[in-house]
């Protein structure tokens, strides 16, 4: 087997402190994952830790830079070829479920967004960071469904809609519905509202 390079062994080193962020944060909660915790999940030193990242906010940020990125791609992949709005919804709603079903992402990113406020560095770059992502989802949805022409709901709160009520977490708890569920109801309600009466 050959030897990885440096840059390969960095790489390396790198995914596997953010996938041990990803685990500690949402096992342990903000204030209990250290950086020293996640560098020993990750089976790394903390001066491993701090080659990669500045803090532990700094891994939390490029951790949840990553997801919201896999979203908009995860989405736009599964609904590239689907004409149907009836598909659409269907594959939204079991997508919605699947990311629901993991709850640590929004666990991570409240935790994440609540010190961020608490500590007085809830800037620009955290907001953007989810505004950024509801609005990619949020066009691509507006597209499929064929609802972004009367301009009735703006391409940031479609997709705020639909990622609230994924990564919200509270239902995951429930057992009464699932965030596909109330997804799938949503969407439904958006599309028949824009049909012709006659259509209806």
């Amino acid at each position: 087997m050959a030897r990885l390079t440096r840059e390969q062994s960095q790489a390396l080193t790198r995914e596997k402190l953010l996938n041990a962020a990803r685990d500690v944060v949402a096992r342990e909660g903000y204030e209990g994952a250290s950086v020293e915790r996640i560098a020993d999940e990750a089976g790394f030193s903390k001066g491993a830790f701090y080659s990669n990242f500045a803090s532990k906010p700094d891994v939390l940020q490029v951790l949840l830079e990553g997801n919201a990125g896999h979203d908009v791609e995860e989405l736009s992949e599964a609904l590239r070829e689907v004409t149907d709005p009836d598909v659409v919804i269907e594959i939204v709603a079991h997508w919605s479920d699947t990311r629901a079903a993991e709850q640590k992402w929004g666990i991570i990113a409240i935790e994440f967004l609540r010190r961020a406020q608490r500590d007085g560095n809830l800037g620009m770059r955290q907001r953007q960071l989810f505004v950024s992502q509801w609005e990619e989802i949020g066009k691509l949805l507006l597209e499929k469904l064929a609802l972004g022409r009367d301009g009735r709901i703006s391409a940031l709160d479609m997709g705020g809609i639909v990622l609230e009520l994924t990564y919200g977490g509270i239902s995951g708890f429930l057992r009464a519905n699932t965030a596909g569920q109330m997804v799938r109801h949503v969407l439904k309600s958006f599309r028949d509202s824009a049909r012709p009466a006659q259509e209806r």
